[in-house]
């Protein structure tokens, strides 16, 4: 067998129910020899054994006990030894040119450049078939790639993990995921590593499917843990943006960061929501309106924002 090119890093906890599609969509990437490590987390379900039932298609099992995806990533970094590497949930896909297509792409870039990609949300009980691809903001190239990071800060666009393949020797120089934290580790982790690139080559024809909405997912929690790591994750993004591209543009970007990340801490985390609001204001005057439709849009006239926060959050537990 040839040396693997890409290392495909999987950590789960719990995801026995989609993992096996998401196996299949790393063990069948064509024209690319990988490396598929699976680091389960502590599981309760039959995800390890699952896991186990793939090696016979190069999957790769470790075990932790329930120290978090972060460090499960980190174990799989230092367990893994392809230049190239994928991140990749346990609930995500990808499509099955999508490495190849990247690599294609970086053979004629300059060092230390990431690749991104097309993405598609889908919901948790669809199929990626029903994937709609939405955040055409960032589907480009970015030379630098704290420009990527200043119009992340100004819109809220996004790149979902799975999306990037990166160059191992750059998250070396990046250094290790950031084990203190769970909700938003991946936007910390990726500022340093976009911080220390050489830029971000858009790859249109690679394609990730994100799987989002369902129950128990971290994103979906509102644990006071959670939130924190909310907070902490921004406030070491913004230091890390601004020590490398510090600009009046830059900012007026984390002041509107610093707004959605208001609204998203409110109500069950208020002193990190005062807090957040705080740093907003020494950063600019943020223009950033709370996300909603138009009836709750309507409550925000009536009666503010922090009202029609809680009726939001609210109406998502419903």
């Amino acid at each position: 067998m040839s040396a693997p090119v890409v290392s495909i890093l999987i950590p789960c906890r719990d995801a026995a129910r989609w993992l096996s599609a998401t196996l299949e969509s790393a063990v069948g990437q064509i024209g690319v020899a990988t490396e598929i490590v699976v680091v389960d987390d502590g599981s309760t379900d039959e995800s390890r054994d699952l896991v186990q039932s793939w090696a016979s298609r190069g999957v790769r099992l470790l075990t932790q006990s329930s120290l978090g995806a972060s460090a499960a990533r980190n174990h799989a970094l230092a367990q893994s030894r392809a230049p190239w590497v994928q991140f990749l949930d346990a609930d995500d896909l990808l499509g099955p040119e999508k490495i190849i297509r990247q690599l294609h792409t970086l053979t004629t870039a300059p060092a230390g450049t990431v690749a991104s990609a097309s993405w598609g949300r889908f919901a948790h009980e669809a199929t990626p078939a029903s994937a709609v691809f939405a955040d055409s903001a960032v589907e480009r190239d970015y030379s630098p790639a704290t420009e990527f990071l200043v119009q992340q800060a100004e819109t809220g666009s996004m790149m979902h993990p799975a999306a990037w393949l990166c160059p191992r020797s750059l998250l070396d120089q990046a250094g290790p995921w950031n084990e203190r934290l769970s909700l938003n580790d991946d936007g910390e982790y990726f500022t340093r590593v976009l911080c220390r690139s050489s830029g971000i080559r858009y790859v249109s024809d690679a394609r990730t499917f994100y799987r989002s909405g369902r129950s128990g997912s971290l994103s979906q929690t509102r644990r006071q843990d959670a939130l924190k790591s909310l907070h902490d994750s921004v406030a070491l993004s913004v230091a890390e943006l601004l020590a490398k591209a510090d600009s009046p543009r830059a900012r007026q970007a984390v002041a509107e960061l610093w707004e959605r990340t208001r609204f998203e801490l409110y109500p069950e985390a208020y002193a990190l929501s005062a807090d957040a609001a705080r740093q907003a204001r020494t950063r600019g005057r943020p223009r950033t309106l709370l996300p909603c439709g138009p009836r709750l849009r309507w409550l925000v006239t009536l009666g503010g924002w922090k009202l029609a926060r809680r009726l939001q959050v609210r109406i998502r537990r419903a």
